[in-house]
């Protein structure tokens, strides 16, 4: 892969003055292939030229989501792949640039505002963190770029939307919490937990699945032992002795932890060397399903882990297009593809769908039409290259995606599928039931 010149860095690095980030990177040119470039503070600008439609990704792969933001990302770039196989949209390639958010704010910021104002493009998938998203959004709806996210659950979108924040350049493949929350509470009673307590990472997606859950668990007759005094961790926290220790008392027969990965493993692990957790269930979300938080906690003196027995939730899949998916992955990257993959499919196949159906590469022209191909009335597609190739003709189409139907309503938001999963004692995670959240 060719790296960039230090001279080219230097006029991009004048180009992009104020758009500090240290993020790496990815442009798919319009013939196929990828140069790889590595951020400095300044921003890169994709290499192809042209006007096809150009969209961006904007996830976590480093920081404290990126052992879920790994497994995601590789489905944006293999959705183009495929898009461009069949002949583009428009009757031209699409070119992808790719960001690293970083799971922070602020360098999302900084990569939302490169990709609309250096890259130009029409659509954005992402972000997976709600707090990125959150910073990113309303750069997007100022820029008119489309933001799609595959992961932010956090129920404060919705009434953004409702408020008409966004102006309509904004959805999600992922349904809020909202409806998480309760399908969590519903759990927790049917597991028999009356007295639950709370702990979450300080942010919009931490304290708006903690809200949801409360309101929904005490309409269903249980108790929040810490209601009053919620736990509520910094972000950037490395040690967690003190909020452990609160979230844990009073008795609680299960405690639900809101985290992302790296710090609620360090937070987990704390408890547990505290003597906290012994005979406490542990009640997780979406944000720490992921293969390797079980060794981070890590093991008892006896070879357990630690985590053996958790439960949680997380937006699972079942779309029309899933199999088919499955099939392409395998095909390509080998093995099945990672949590919330085929909601990043999903994102990326409404944004070159609703630029074919506009006719048009801008972000104006997508925002108008992701309802209309995600929505009846039109003809049911679950493969991207059928629907654009309905478009052209100038049929309507109804997208069912890789992670469930896509309807996307007038606040940007689908109804979706939960997993229920487990942690088994030899560390691997088990799906053991599925729930669908009240309508």
């Amino acid at each position: 892969m060719t790296r960039i010149s230090a001279a080219l860095a230097l006029s991009l690095t004048t180009l992009a003055t104020g758009f500090l980030m240290a993020a790496c990177t990815t442009t798919n040119t319009t013939d196929g292939t990828a140069s790889n470039t590595t951020a400095s503070p300044a921003a890169n600008t994709t290499t192809s030229s042209g006007t096809g439609l150009k969209i961006g990704s904007l996830l976590p792969t480093t920081g404290d989501l990126a052992s879920i933001g790994q497994q995601m990302a590789p489905a944006v770039p293999l959705l183009v792949e495929t898009v461009n196989a069949c002949g583009g949209v428009n009757g031209q390639p699409v070119t992808l640039i790719e960001v690293d958010d970083q799971t922070d704010p602020k360098v999302g910021a900084a990569g939302m505002t490169k990709l609309a104002t250096v890259d130009k493009v029409a659509g954005v998938v992402g972000s997976f963190a709600s707090s990125v998203s959150t910073a990113a959004v309303s750069i997007a709806a100022q820029n008119k770029v489309m933001l799609i996210s595959p992961g932010s659950t956090s129920p404060v979108f919705t009434e953004k939307a409702q408020k008409g924040d966004f102006q309509g350049f904004w959805a999600r493949t992922v349904p809020p919490d909202s409806y998480q929350g309760p399908a969590l509470a519903e759990l927790a009673i049917k597991k028999g937990y009356k007295r639950v307590s709370t702990v979450v990472i300080n942010n919009d997606y931490g304290v708006g699945f903690e809200k949801a859950f409360v309101q929904a668990f005490e309409k269903l007759g249980g108790t929040v032992v810490n209601k009053n005094n919620p736990v509520r961790y910094d972000p950037k926290a490395t040690t967690f002795e003190t909020e452990a220790t609160a979230a844990f008392a009073g008795k609680p027969d299960a405690v639900l932890g809101v985290f992302y990965v790296e710090t609620g493993s360090l937070l987990l692990k704390s408890a547990y060397q505290q003597g906290l957790t012994q005979g406490v269930q542990v009640m997780l979300t979406d944000g720490m399903k992921s293969d390797e938080f079980p060794a981070q906690v890590g093991k008892t003196s006896d070879g357990k882990y630690i985590v053996s027995g958790v439960i949680g939730t997380v937006p699972g899949s079942d779309g029309k297009a899933l199999e088919a998916f499955k099939k392409l992955w395998q095909s390509k990257k080998g093995g099945s593809p990672g949590e919330f993959a085929p909601q990043s499919w999903d994102a990326a196949a409404l944004l070159v769908l609703a630029a074919q159906a506009a006719k048009d590469n801008t972000g104006v022209g997508v925002a108008n039409k992701i309802k209309e191909v995600s929505n009846a009335p039109g003809v049911e597609v679950s493969d991207v290259c059928e629907g654009l190739k309905l478009l052209k003709e100038g049929q309507d189409i109804n997208y069912q995606g890789a992670s469930g139907n896509v309807d996307v309503d007038a606040n940007g938001d689908v109804i979706g599928v939960y997993d229920v999963w487990t942690v088994q004692d030899d560390g691997k995670l088990t799906v053991i039931d599925k729930v669908t959240p009240k309508q």
